[in-house]
């Protein structure tokens, strides 16, 4: 039953928990799929899923019935935010944590070896991009400078760098693909 079809000053308890599951029903799968990726833990996104089929429900008052997708998308992506900063907000470490943390931050020569040799073969495949995405690469993937400073030392729209290091993140992909 579309929620359209009928006034919202008519529509019976009953009518609303029918119009529910429809929502349920047809968006389900699309609002989980939007928490898993944004999430990345199955868990969480049922959980996050639940969550935005009962906001839908108790703001279903208010709902005028179209759009139905682009409404509960948008309820679930703003979920999902919620949750990632209230997950950022509780990994605050404690004393204990932190000085653990900071002991595992050190490399073995092992990891140090390893890190440098990445570090090589990345900027090895940057040398080999074509201008001036050459460029763009080896400043911000080995300098790792951000798109504005390689904006300003260049002279050039930010939104072009922004572009430029898009585009040699996709090219370095496909070579790391390829010599792999």
């Amino acid at each position: 039953m579309k929620r359209e079809e009928k006034g919202a000053d008519c529509i019976t308890r009953e009518e609303y928990l029918e119009y529910l599951e429809y929502l349920i029903h047809t968006y389900q799968n699309l609002i989980f799929s939007i928490c898993l990726k944004s999430v990345g833990n199955p868990f969480d996104a049922e959980d996050l899923t639940q969550d935005v089929f009962l906001s839908a429900y108790k703001n279903l008052f208010r709902f005028d019935g179209t759009y139905e997708k682009a409404w509960l998308s948008k309820i679930a992506v703003r979920k999902c935010l919620d949750h990632l900063k209230a997950a950022g907000r509780r990994t605050i470490p404690t004393e204990d944590t932190y000085f653990e943390q900071l002991h595992d931050k050190e490399f073995s020569p092992e990891e140090a070896f390893l890190d440098k040799d990445f570090k090589d073969r990345i900027r090895h495949l940057c040398v080999a991009l074509k201008s001036p995405y050459r460029e763009v690469a080896l400043e911000h993937f080995c300098e790792e400078k951000t798109a504005a400073e390689i904006a300003k030392a260049q002279n050039k729209n930010i939104k072009t760098v922004q572009t430029q290091i898009y585009r040699s993140r996709s090219m370095l992909k496909a070579l790391l693909e390829r010599s792999d």
